[in-house]
């Protein structure tokens, strides 16, 4: 009788030896390797130059806006996004997948696009713009045009991760609860929330990175001023304009050791509220 083994196991996909390879390289060429350059770009700025640089007030300041904002969004998103994912699968209603739809309009569109079309909505002179302007509500060329803008771009990375999620609820288990006494509330605490929490999370991390990156929509809707409403990617391009390609270096390697560091602490926590639900079961 054939054993199965490691080694079989191993083999199973043909061609192992030949994708893995792919595979490596691959991800050497579009990540590790450009990632390296930029590390030894920064690198080459010595140690003084690279740290005068990015504590630098200003850089400071675009690294409190473009963080403070991008987390912001994103807790928006994970809020009204949960909201938005639990109606889309549970509710039936007219309508419902000309709004699922909808959902991924924020993916097939242009970044330049949707911050122009924030900016006539939300602008002075725009449909809302002009009705919020007499009452003292500035958006636009303000942070909390700039938050606007990060939630319109993140909201489908957390409503598509947390659809199969919900969708793979069992209502047999929100039934016993039920049954056992447990109110909606608790029912929702107890049992629900716990299960969907890892995929919540994920789309959490997936919607600040992305807020993180983002460029094209701030720009239409920030004043971009040094200081007040200057993102982090502007001002690695306005280095670039300057032909600062070191300075501009040593921004994007502080970025992105923030970043990771972020996203490092999000997949902790998300591993360990995994590790406790399946604990619970």
């Amino acid at each position: 009788m054939f054993r199965r083994t490691a080694s079989t196991s191993a083999r199973a996909l043909p061609g192992f030896g030949l994708t893995l390879g792919y595979t490596v390289l691959y991800l050497s060429l579009i990540v590790l390797l450009p990632l390296s350059a930029l590390l030894l770009r920064a690198g080459g700025l010595g140690w003084d130059q690279f740290w005068e640089t990015v504590t630098h007030p200003r850089v400071v300041a675009s690294y409190r806006l473009t963080f403070g904002t991008s987390l912001a969004a994103a807790t928006i998103n994970a809020v009204f996004g949960l909201v938005v994912a639990w109606t889309l699968v549970r509710l039936r209603f007219p309508g419902r997948r000309l709004l699922d739809a909808l959902i991924d309009l924020p993916f097939a569109m242009p970044t330049a696009v949707s911050g122009i079309a924030l900016a006539a909505v939300y602008s002075p002179h725009g449909w809302l713009g002009q009705v919020l302007e007499p009452l003292g509500v500035k958006v636009v060329y303000t942070p909390i045009g700039i938050m606007l803008a990060l939630t319109l771009i993140g909201l489908p990375f957390v409503v598509r991760t947390l659809q199969p999620a919900i969708a793979d609820l069992e209502r047999e288990t929100e039934e016993a609860a039920a049954s056992l006494g447990a109110s909606r509330w608790q029912t929702h605490r107890r049992v629900i929330f716990p299960s969907i929490l890892p995929a919540l999370m994920t789309g959490f991390a997936l919607a600040l990175a992305r807020a993180i990156g983002e460029y094209g929509s701030v720009i239409f809707v920030s004043s971009n001023l040094p200081m007040k409403t200057e993102i982090a990617s502007l001002l690695i391009v306005s280095k670039l304009d300057q032909y600062d390609v070191g300075g501009a270096t040593a921004i994007a390697v502080m970025m992105l050791f923030i970043s990771f560091g972020m996203l490092l602490v999000i997949n902790g926590l998300q591993r360990l509220a995994s590790r406790r639900y399946r604990e619970a079961l």
